[in-house]
């Protein structure tokens, strides 16, 4: 069977190919560049407590050295500081670190990883389509045909892939410009990200102004200004007076000790591809939306895009065609991120001093500074991980079913369980292996050896019920759930959502669920074609 082809070297398109091999699926990354990135402290990252994990999981690497997590957010309005939020296990913080190191950990873990194959200086310069198969051409010192099973285009918001496809990418331009400059410094809230709105100092202008600091490793700060509609352009004297009056706005009136790293200027774009499959061929990141208004970011939703993709890109590759699993992919991401799109639109008038939306809702300040708050700690409708409660592969209702602290949907909570080898893990490292999960919650059982426990009660015929299911799956227990009663069944896809939860083993409502999630029986004769790579 031939490899999968991944577009793009940036930190979709490696976690796409890093995601697959966990799958046990081969796949060549074509790098339109030198495979070296540009050390740049004021282009950075801020990954939420899912997409943290899913990379650090995949890099086989912790970001705490090289990134920080915050200790704290503060929201200030002129003088007053309108919000303060403390991060710790009920709130996790996000991950803040330079974009390069990011990338420069997932390359490594791919370079690392025999099931890839980085190809650079490989521009894409076309893509034939085949009944079972593709072939890709590439520019380059050498001119190379590459033949792959799938190809998947995250090669960034001027994606070629998209346009040889000829989608459309229709959206908004310039939704937001911001300044942005990363210094090392020392400000009053060491540890602490803040977000300051209606500047109380010049710099601030008729509208008031905004800016948000965010900590970084190593004592460095980003700090972004939004910008104006139809403001002038930046010049390095105007940002060094933003600088200067920001930090003596923030301590006491006397600007401290500073030394200037990087700057530039963000400017966002809200867009949404028309469509991201086009027979073997998919857009995931850049290539298929662009987002990134009132403090959210775009890279999470890519990351989730790769998450999304590889198992079922993988259950194809592996056993065959199957056209329902694979359309999902669109049907549910898509879906998402247009919710996304539509909650930034909708609150931009409000937020941004506008008319129109801000006539008839009723708003005040602190409710303003909630909803910025949202976007920048990934919470909300601006911010929080999406759910698939409409999904395509969703199961039909049954009476078996119960609810739980999770819907169905939604990405399983992070809790500790025993393996089938008898280990304490936590369930996020268990995803991403190829997989379903299957959990009980049966109270007691951390307190002793899985010995004791595993041929009482109900776990037979739970083993029973999970040997027979149309798909690999591994059977975890947990002493507790949130929300979740005793003896409950969850039934959790590879990348983390949950399917349903069952009120008891259902052996024929749980085969029913987990050929659900898998988009229905394969084909007929799919597993012959792969095997014989005509699928």
């Amino acid at each position: 069977m031939d490899p999968v082809i991944v577009v793009g070297a940036g930190p979709v398109g490696l976690t796409l190919s890093l995601a697959l091999a966990r799958h046990g699926v081969p796949s060549v990354v074509l790098d339109e560049g030198p495979g070296k990135d540009e050390q740049r402290p004021a282009r950075t990252v801020i990954l939420r407590e899912d997409t943290a994990a899913l990379v650090e999981r995949l890099a086989g690497t912790s970001f705490d050295k090289t990134g920080t997590r915050w200790t704290g957010w503060r929201s200030l309005r002129r003088k007053q500081v309108m919000r303060e939020l403390t991060f710790g296990e009920q709130m996790p913080s996000p991950l803040h670190l330079a974009q390069h190191e990011l990338t420069g950990a997932l390359r490594e873990a791919a370079d690392g990883e025999r099931l890839i194959k980085i190809a650079v200086n490989s521009r894409l310069d076309s893509i034939e389509q085949e009944r079972g198969a593709l072939t890709a051409h590439t520019r380059g010192p050498k001119g190379t045909w590459w033949r792959g099973s799938f190809l998947v285009g995250c090669d960034g918001p001027r994606s070629t892939v998209r346009k040889l496809l000829d989608i459309r990418f229709p959206g908004r331009t310039s939704v937001e410009r911001h300044a942005v400059a990363a210094l090392r410094t020392e400000l009053p809230w060491p540890g602490e990200a803040l977000l300051h709105r209606n500047l109380p100092w010049r710099t601030s202008g008729p509208s008031g102004g905004e800016v948000v600091g965010r900590p970084l490793a190593d004592g460095v700060w980003r700090l972004d200004w939004l910008l104006p509609p139809r403001s002038e352009l930046v010049t390095p004297d105007i940002l060094v007076t933003r600088i200067r009056e920001t930090l003596a706005g923030w301590c006491a009136g006397s600007t401290p000790p500073y030394e200037l790293l990087d700057t530039g200027v963000h400017t966002v774009h809200h867009r949404l591809a028309r469509r991201w499959r086009v027979g073997r061929v998919f857009l995931a990141g850049d290539a298929a939306h662009l987002l990134g208004a009132l403090g959210t970011q775009g890279l999470d939703e890519g990351l989730r895009d790769a998450d999304n993709l590889a198992w079922k890109l993988a259950l194809a590759w592996h056993e065959g065609p199957h056209e329902a699993l694979l359309d999902s992919y669109q049907a549910e991401r898509r879906a998402v991120v247009a919710g996304r799109l539509r909650a930034a639109d909708q609150a931009l008038p409000i937020l941004r001093g506008g008319k129109g939306l801000r006539s008839y809702v009723a708003g005040s300040a602190r409710g303003h500074d909630v909803l910025l708050t949202d976007g920048h700690l990934g919470q909300g409708a601006l911010g929080a991980p999406g759910t698939y409660a409409d999904s395509p592969l969703a199961p039909e209702p049954t009476e078996s079913e119960t609810a739980v602290g999770t819907a169905p949907g939604a990405p399983v909570q992070d809790v500790r369980v025993t393996a089938p080898d008898g280990s304490f893990v936590r369930l996020r490292d268990r995803l991403g292996l190829g997989h379903l999960l299957v959990l009980l919650i049966a109270p007691g059982t951390g307190v002793w050896e899985r010995r004791h426990w595993v041929s009482a009660g109900v776990m037979p015929r739970l083993a029973a019920a999970v040997a027979a299911l149309p798909h690999e799956a591994e059977l975890l227990v947990a002493e507790s759930y949130p929300g979740a009663p005793a003896h409950s069944v969850l039934l959790v896809r590879p990348d983390g959502h949950l399917v349903t939860a069952l009120s008891g083993v259902h052996p024929a409502q749980l085969y029913a669920a987990a050929q659900a999630a898998l988009g229905g029986p394969v084909e007929s004769g799919a597993k012959a074609g792969s095997a014989a790579g005509t699928s």
